[in-house]
């Protein structure tokens, strides 16, 4: 459980490091930077799970396709999935609708808390109630304050949960199924790339695109590759709860880029960082009570080995 809370707060932060990074790839529009980043990830996703010994999960789908060809489908379905949504990702900033992704992130742990406790049976302690409540009461106000929802937020909110309850039930909730996704859009990728646009044109008139294309991909796959981890390790209503942590970074980073936030959306944003506060306090205390427990079944054990000894 620790090591799926660590992994889900370094993909958090290193999301919001990536909203910020989309302006060091000007001149690149958002397909442009979408393809690229998918080419320059899969090489930096590989290496990883060489490095951590996953490369065994690229194989093990492969040879699933093979004796249940009704899987490719399926693939490609998930693939889309997750890849449309790193392109609306990096598209948001770029062209001013970075709060309107960001809300979506906002909203999407709720859906995900909901999934999680209507398929899986999961439970809510008082203090994700209490996070969950807060988060209800900002995500309400943004609706009731713009008549509605963007179809950024929409798509977001309701794709990725269908996206990891696919990757559950398809069992491909693991790095290989992750590498399997980037792998089948190479194609659209490379058209984006190289026959859509001439992008290796302005790569080679600014070269400080080449490192950035490279540091786009190292943090794409640490962050991806983190979140997926993460995915897999946590129960669905603490991974969705978690999740806050990324909206409020890239709101942040939104504002750091020129986006403001109006004095009638603060009731929108200051439940939902509320709802983060809570939850990071909960995971305070539950340390806290561990390493009590843990400190207390020591001296018992010391306590019984003493009486032994002197026995």
């Amino acid at each position: 459980m620790y090591k799926g809370v660590a992994l889900s707060v370094l993909a958090s932060a290193t999301f919001g490091v990536l909203y910020f990074y989309t302006q060091f790839l000007k001149p690149l529009d958002s397909e442009q930077t979408f393809a690229w980043r998918m080419l320059a990830t899969l090489p930096f996703l590989t290496l990883f799970m060489w490095k951590s010994g996953e490369l065994k999960h690229i194989a093990d789908i492969f040879k699933r396709i093979f004796r249940q060809p009704w899987m490719l489908p399926w693939l490609i379905f998930s693939s889309v999935l997750c890849t449309t949504q790193l392109w609306l990702f990096l598209w948001g900033p770029i062209n001013g609708r970075g709060l309107q992704v960001s809300l979506g992130y906002f909203l999407l742990p709720l859906v995900m808390v909901l999934v999680g406790c209507v398929l899986y049976k999961e439970k809510l302690t008082r203090w994700q109630l209490a996070a969950v409540a807060l988060a209800v009461l900002g995500v309400g106000h943004e609706i009731w304050r713009i008549g509605g929802i963007a179809w950024e937020t929409l798509y977001v909110a309701l794709a990725y949960p269908l996206y990891f309850f696919m990757r559950r039930a398809l069992k491909t909730d693991h790095l290989g199924g992750f590498w399997w996704d980037l792998f089948l859009i190479l194609p659209a990728a490379c058209y984006l790339g190289f026959v859509y646009s001439d992008s290796m044109a302005l790569l080679l008139d600014y070269s400080h695109l080449i490192w950035a294309v490279i540091g786009l991909g190292f943090l794409s796959a640490l962050g991806l590759g983190s979140y997926i981890l993460a995915s897999r390790y946590l129960p669905f209503v603490i991974f969705g709860l978690l999740s806050y942590l990324e909206p409020v970074l890239l709101a942040f980073a939104s504002i750091m880029m020129g986006e403001r936030v109006e004095a009638s959306e603060w009731l929108t944003y200051i439940p939902i960082w509320l709802a983060v506060v809570l939850l990071v306090i909960e995971g305070c205390l539950h340390l806290i009570r561990q390493k009590r427990n843990a400190n207390m079944l020591n001296r018992n054990v010391e306590n019984v080995q003493k009486r032994l000894e002197s026995e």
